[in-house]
């Protein structure tokens, strides 16, 4: 006994057994990081399996996944997106991402999934995949701001809010969205009056100036005399559809008689007799008041929608951009066009 106790004094034997603690160690933390990825894998199978349909034309049940296959794939799931064919982008997605080991091509395969669920309307499914994503990296900015799109769409404006104080976290500036989200929340607001929702306008119109265009819109629906104190001539070109299309009942005469271009647009409309002197600044504009001038009152304009962001340009108005979700980036473009004729015909 007295000769094997020194050997537990020995600095080799110390040695020795750190090292196979070390191993020990190491074995079991792989074996336990190993088990975690295998259930991890198996979880998002589980819960990807809820998304299943049967209703989309692509079997892709029998279908061999080969590791070339992938980018094809997912150019093709991309085309079928832009083309509208959602539900065909949405089976090759859940196809890839089942079959792929590669986590951070999947997770982004995963983002593709929920935007694509989004733009389809399904925003459950979109909310879903969004927190999912989140669970396992809760710093993906995009994902955040894409989850709080969801909550928006939802109306569920409070939570949508909650997505503001990571993001703070992160460094984003959030001034702008969380009026926007301000300002959605008290437009949707059923509660509260006319005078009350109108003065709770103007002051976030003071807060966020890049809201101006949707506070017009909205004050003209609820206070046309209010409406007219915050218009702005220095940027009637925001709301030239807007003004344009107001009924005679809520035009402002001695602020529009004021202000040449509201003057031009007026009288382009019909809605004026007396031509202004000066010109508005408006191609469009200029070119109707012309010919009215000359007697041609069959004019008109038309309206297109552009997204400064993504350049994308459609034929109605817009709060976020449905393409690219941003928002404030609503560009309005005019053109002349000719009128079309009025009828009395109606549906009831």
């Amino acid at each position: 006994m007295e000769n094997i106790l020194p050997a537990y004094n020995d600095p080799l034997f110390s040695i020795l057994l750190i090292i196979v603690i070390a191993l020990i160690i190491s074995v079991v933390t792989y074996a336990w990081g190993l088990y975690r990825q295998q259930k991890e894998e198996g979880n998002l199978l589980k819960f990807l399996e809820k998304f299943d349909s049967a209703e989309c034309s692509l079997d892709t049940d029998d279908m061999p996944f080969e590791t070339h296959m992938f980018k094809p794939l997912t150019l093709l799931a991309k085309a079928f997106e832009n083309s509208g064919e959602y539900h065909k982008a949405i089976n090759i997605y859940l196809y890839i991402i089942k079959n792929i080991a590669d986590e951070p091509a999947k997770m982004e395969l995963m983002e593709r999934l929920g935007n694509t669920y989004l733009h389809a309307g399904f925003l459950e499914r979109a909310r879903s995949i969004y927190t999912e994503i989140l669970r396992k990296r809760p710093r993906n900015i995009k994902v955040l701001y894409e989850l709080g799109v969801v909550y928006e769409m939802m109306h569920h404006y409070e939570k949508a809010r909650e997505i503001i104080e990571p993001l703070n976290t992160l460094n984003e500036d959030t001034h702008t969205l969380s009026k926007f989200l301000e300002l959605s929340a008290l437009i949707s607001d059923k509660m509260l009056r006319a005078d009350e929702k109108a003065e709770a306008l103007k002051t976030i119109l003071e807060e966020e100036p890049k809201l101006y265009r949707q506070i017009v819109d909205t004050l003209l629906k609820l206070d046309t005399t209010a409406a007219w104190q915050v218009i702005d001539p220095q940027r009637i070109k925001e709301v030239i559809d807007i003004l344009w299309f107001l009924p005679n009942s809520q035009l402002d005469l001695d602020i529009i008689t004021s202000n040449e271009t509201l003057s031009t647009l007026y009288y382009a409309k019909g809605y004026l007799q007396k031509q202004p002197v000066a010109k508005s600044g408006f191609f469009a504009l200029d070119m109707l008041a012309t010919a009215r001038e000359s007697g041609f009152e069959k004019g008109d304009l038309l309206f297109s929608y552009l997204c400064t962001k993504c350049k994308q340009s459609f034929p109605v108005s817009f709060r976020r951009c449905p393409n690219c979700m941003a928002i404030n980036s609503v560009e309005v473009e005019e053109q002349i066009a000719k009128a079309n004729p009025q009828t009395d015909y109606s549906l009831f």
